[in-house]
């Protein structure tokens, strides 16, 4: 099935004024996590168009490297930071770096993650998987973000938390790690801020839906399903942090969303 003009539907192209991006981007510092693939990637790659300096968290040297050399060809500035943020200690090796260096941070891009579909029967045996997604999804991102408040404060930064449209939506079954995990950093994010406000910080949240990106390759139900670039979904973060809104998601989000709302019991019984 050609599913390009369901894509262009659903997704319409986002067009970005290059000039105004210039105008807020130049000069700032930006921390972006699982910067070395997909959404993370993408991002780094738009952003460096403007004259900015890219923090970049990931797993893979060579890949972080790869994506740093385009940086500097941009005309942009780099720093990598190779880190598995499963991992609480390396994720405060990442924030001592931070503090050594007094990196004066502008904006967080939370994007790193992992999802997971497993059904309750195969997962009874499999406890880490709820351990590894949420230490990923939720408490690494809320370590970092408890450690760099007072450098964003300072700065009058932004935090963008890269969530997911499901976490608006009721829970399916086969995906309770993931979805538990990222409604729990959302809930996190969206308790804070007010405070985070008051701090001259400025949460916003995107809920994407499914992108193209290695993380949904495994999963062969999503082959043939309508999908986000993931270059679309970059220029989605960066209008978001440029516009006076709090949020993005799809514009068609409000169906399923307000259905939802409607059939809970109904759906709970089933």
């Amino acid at each position: 099935m050609n599913i390009n003009w369901i894509e262009s539907i659903i997704f319409p192209k986002v067009f970005l004024n290059e000039g105004k991006a210039s105008t807020f981007l130049r000069g700032k510092t930006i921390l972006i996590t699982g910067a070395s693939d997909g959404i993370g990637k993408a991002c780094a790659l738009l952003f460096s168009k403007f004259n900015v300096h890219l923090i970049l968290v990931g797993r893979s040297r060579e890949r972080l490297d790869e994506v740093a050399k385009i940086i500097i060809n941009h005309n942009s500035t780099a720093s990598i930071f190779v880190a598995d943020l499963y991992q609480e200690e390396q994720v405060d090796q990442l924030l001592a770096h931070i503090r050594a260096q007094q990196t004066p941070i502008d904006i967080f891009i939370s994007n790193a993650g992992k999802s997971i579909q497993r059904s309750l029967q195969h997962s009874l045996l499999r406890y880490h998987d709820f351990t590894r997604t949420n230490a990923l999804n939720y408490l690494a991102p809320v370590k970092i973000t408890l450690a760099i408040t007072p450098i964003l404060s300072k700065q009058c930064g932004q935090i963008v938390n890269v969530s997911a449209l499901n976490v608006l939506l009721l829970p399916i079954a086969k995906w309770a790690a993931y979805q538990a995990s990222k409604t729990a950093f959302d809930q996190y994010c969206r308790s804070n801020q007010s405070e985070w406000r008051k701090m001259n910080i400025r949460l916003k949240t995107i809920y994407l839906p499914l992108v193209k990106t290695k993380m949904i390759t495994p999963n062969v139900t999503y082959q043939n399903m309508p999908a986000m670039e993931r270059n679309e979904a970059a220029l989605r973060i960066l209008k978001l942090l440029m516009g006076a809104s709090s949020y993005s998601r799809p514009w068609w989000a409000i169906f399923p969303i307000t259905i939802g709302f409607f059939i809970r019991k109904f759906w709970d019984r089933i």
